[in-house]
């Protein structure tokens, strides 16, 4: 069946202060963002046009349409020698739907170098107020295994609990039978930090990238620190004797 849900925009103030740097410089700070929603899109900091430094901005001829928003404005952001074309926007003259963008700008996330919460640095995207992650410790027993081979068996895991995602289970280097080799792959969370993997070797096949860990978490994902964690939806996962279906999410393939 057709998804036939409405396309949804939607705004809340953002109480945190928020600040972007681009080569060495801070070129936006505010303490007056927003937040909008676009869901499937991850929400997006819009930051009021005077909190963002204009020496840095350069207007440029690109100009977009959305029919959910209005029609853009672009700006370069130049910073000494370096710049990031098109890297920021705003609509003039928003849609009578979203009146609130008036005023306001928004970057390009990965065309900026470092972003901030606070005096704490995020990754990848704004951390939705809507979005949850609980860690807790669980003495019920977590066995992994693939193709028949014990991979890992503990009754220590810290059980990870975030909102729209299967329970991950962060299971400690020590109960972790399988072996494991580093991979050069790193990705971030904005809700953990950044992650590193690697493969897993079993009956002379190698997995790639099965496994990750973070190790150095952000401060809310402490509790997993140095912890291995297996892909659900690679692997067979029983806790306390119930093996648990294989999750379809975008992590599958």
């Amino acid at each position: 069946m057709a998804d036939t849900a409405p396309h949804r925009v939607s705004t809340e103030p953002c109480c945190k202060r928020i600040r972007v740097e681009f080569n060495g410089e801070t070129v936006a700070d505010t303490t007056g963002a927003i937040y909008l929603y676009e869901p499937p899109i991850p929400p997006v900091y819009y930051i009021p046009l005077e909190d963002i430094r204009a020496e840095f901005l350069h207007r440029s001829e690109h100009s977009t349409h959305c029919p959910f928003k209005g029609d853009a404005v672009y700006w370069d952001v130049v910073v000494g020698e370096k710049r990031a074309e098109n890297a920021v926007w705003s609509y003039p003259e928003p849609i009578s739907a979203v009146p609130e963008l008036a005023g306001y700008g928004a970057f390009y996330w990965k065309k900026m170098d470092r972003w901030f919460e606070e005096d704490e640095q995020i990754f990848v995207h704004p951390r939705d107020p809507h979005v949850r992650v609980d860690i807790l410790p669980s003495s019920r027993t977590v066995e992994v295994s693939l193709d028949g081979e014990t991979l890992a068996k503990t009754n220590r895991a810290q059980f990870l609990f975030e909102t729209g995602l299967p329970t991950r289970y962060y299971i400690p280097r020590d109960d972790v039978t399988a072996a494991l080799t580093p991979s050069n792959r790193r990705t971030a969370c904005p809700y953990k930090g950044e992650a590193s993997y690697y493969h897993v070797d079993v009956g002379g096949v190698r997995y790639e990238d099965l496994v990750w860990s973070y190790e150095s978490p952000v401060r809310e994902a402490a509790p997993i620190r140095g912890l291995l964690c297996f892909f659900n939806e690679k692997v067979d996962i029983a806790v306390d004797g119930k093996t648990e279906a294989r999750p379809e999410t975008k992590f599958a393939k």
